[in-house]
């Protein structure tokens, strides 16, 4: 993997597609695509609304929401509500310690894939220390079948140790996403544990380090490659969930980064909480596999979710030169008892 980062900007470029592994033929290959660039692009905002059941509301049209940005309203140029293909993009952690049941999985994966619309599409990745492709996005149903037979912990003698999570996942919303519109959506199956980052305690092992200017992939990074893709994801932790770290927990702290003092003296694992971190940001949710009886019924969680989501779609009023985070909010004022569900931010990349 080449990356490059600016020295002015601090901004890491992603120079050339040579990381992933891929397990496809020559003319799948050969649709590579260039690097990120983003200028002033329309941001597309996924949201499920949820009655106090838990069940989603559906047939809103698009005068029944209200889209804000850094609290400024925002025009809704763009509004879907699931009738356009989703990408989704499974990302499976193939490290020993995650894939035990291979049979599970695999039963998961076709669970997913038969929930799903039929005009969605689906992409099949498997990382280790490495990334592979095993299905490029396609909606041929036979091809990602196949594709899932092949997900193996073994790799054979070629494979290396380690578990480079955040890696496959920059390089997923890089090379398979790019020029995607609509609902996308990687649902990632970790157990967290990251080899590759070097994420510690310390809020500076997730950012560039002052004064490195070479092309050394951070949490930052990634977290900033989703939100401007808007990839939304769907993370199912193999670990035990956190005593601290419920539904409602999560939600009180939607607009904060949740690596904390405060979080570490309630004994929450600093790999789950950036996990956790990742969803905040991106947009999705996050499960604990140990608390629901199987796989297939996370996934099928997943699917209905994915299939009631409304995409509301827009052109920032202020100004996209200045790089940062903004905070978005998505209210739908007909229904006061219901809520939203979205991501609560994305990253302006800022103009080439």
């Amino acid at each position: 993997m080449e990356l490059w980062r600016d020295a002015k900007s601090g901004e890491l470029e992603y120079r050339r597609k040579a990381a992933i592994a891929k397990e496809v033929t020559a003319n799948e290959e050969a649709k590579s695509r260039a690097t990120l660039r983003v200028g002033v692009n329309l941001v597309e905002v996924n949201c499920n609304v949820l009655r106090a059941d838990g069940t989603h509301v559906h047939g809103l049209r698009r005068e029944a929401f209200r889209l804000l940005e850094d609290g400024v309203p925002q025009t809704i140029e763009h509004f879907d509500a699931s009738s356009e293909a989703a990408s989704v993009a499974l990302v499976i952690d193939a490290s020993p310690s995650v894939l035990r049941d291979i049979g599970e999985m695999k039963a998961a994966a076709r669970t997913l894939a038969g929930e799903l619309e039929a005009q969605d599409e689906v992409a099949v990745v498997t990382f280790d220390a490495d990334a592979y492709v095993l299905l490029p996005f396609s909606g041929d149903r036979a091809a990602l079948e196949k594709a899932i037979e092949r997900v193996n912990v073994a790799r054979g003698p070629t494979s290396k140790k380690g578990s480079n999570i955040y890696e496959a996942v920059y390089l997923v919303a890089q090379e398979l996403f790019q020029g995607r519109k609509g609902r996308k959506a990687i649902v990632l199956l970790t157990d967290g544990q990251d080899s590759g980052l070097g994420l510690s305690w310390s809020p500076e092992s997730a950012l560039p380090r002052a004064g490195v200017l070479s092309g050394r992939l951070t949490f930052e990074d990634v977290s900033r490659t989703l939100a401007t893709a808007g990839v939304e994801v769907q993370a199912v932790s193999t670990q035990p969930r956190p005593k601290g770290m419920t539904e409602e927990w999560i939600e009180a702290h939607r607009s904060e980064t949740l690596v904390s003092a405060k979080a570490r003296e309630m004994d929450m694992p600093h790999y789950t909480l950036y996990l956790a971190e990742l969803v905040r940001r991106a947009g999705g949710r996050i499960y604990f596999l140990r608390e629901i009886e199987t796989l297939s019924a996370i996934y099928r969680r997943i699917a209905e979710n994915l299939r009631a989501q409304y995409t509301l779609g827009y052109y920032p009023s202020a100004k996209t030169g200045k790089r940062s985070w903004r905070m978005l909010q998505v209210k739908v004022p007909g229904q006061a008892e219901a809520r939203v569900v979205h991501r609560v931010t994305y990253y302006v990349a800022g103009t080439p």
